[in-house]
Order: C-alpha cells, then sequence, then structure tokens
C-alpha cells in the first residue's frame, strides 16, 4: 500500500514538471483587433470553419433526436394497434349492462 502510494506521488511529481504545450481553444475570436489583413482573413477564416463544424454537429444531433422521436412514435402506434385489438376483442364478450346495476340505491 505505502509502495502504491510513493509510485502515485512519484507519477504526479514528474508529471507535474513536464511542460505542456499551448493549445488553441476553438471558437470565436475577435478579429477586428488584427491589424495585418492576412491575420485578419486567417481568423476570420477561422471562424467560419469553427461555425461550419458547430452547425453540422447540432444538425447530426438534431437528426438523431428526431430519428429517436420517429422510432417511439412507430411504438407508441404499433402499442394503440394493439390495445384497440384487445378492446375490440373485449366488447363483443362484454355484453350490455343490467338495468338494475345502474338504478341510484332507494332510501
Amino acid at each position: 500500500m505505502l509502495r502504491f502510494g510513493l509510485l502515485i506521488a512519484l507519477v504526479l511529481i514528474a508529471g507535474a514538471n513536464t511542460p505542456t504545450p499551448a493549445q488553441d481553444v476553438p471558437g470565436i475570436e475577435l478579429c477586428t483587433r488584427e491589424n495585418n489583413i492576412d491575420r485578419r482573413t486567417g481568423c476570420l477564416q477561422s471562424n467560419v470553419e469553427y461555425l461550419q463544424k458547430l452547425i453540422a454537429k447540432n444538425a447530426a444531433a438534431a437528426q438523431q433526436r428526431l430519428d429517436a422521436a420517429n422510432a417511439e412514435i412507430a411504438a407508441l402506434k404499433s402499442a394503440l394497434a394493439n390495445l384497440r385489438a384487445s378492446v375490440d376483442k373485449l366488447q363483443p364478450s362484454a355484453g350490455k349492462p343490467d338495468a338494475t346495476t345502474n338504478k341510484p340505491e332507494a332510501k
């Protein structure tokens, strides 16, 4: 148990000393502050690419939800058809209720 704890401590210490490379976080950037036209154009192209990827991702997610909803609707229609068939089968066997069962009780 002590060796395991020491091993974890060594891994954490070794990992803390390694420099991490800078990462470009995708998103909308403010391109109006760029003075160089090439950098401004690159910034705008980056924004357009990000928005196109976001639109495609949202469209795929919406299509997936729509497909799931359509599958659920089909299952519910099938269940409704089964219930209707059961009710249609039970109605003739139920017959008409007695006239005495619907009369109010005399006091």
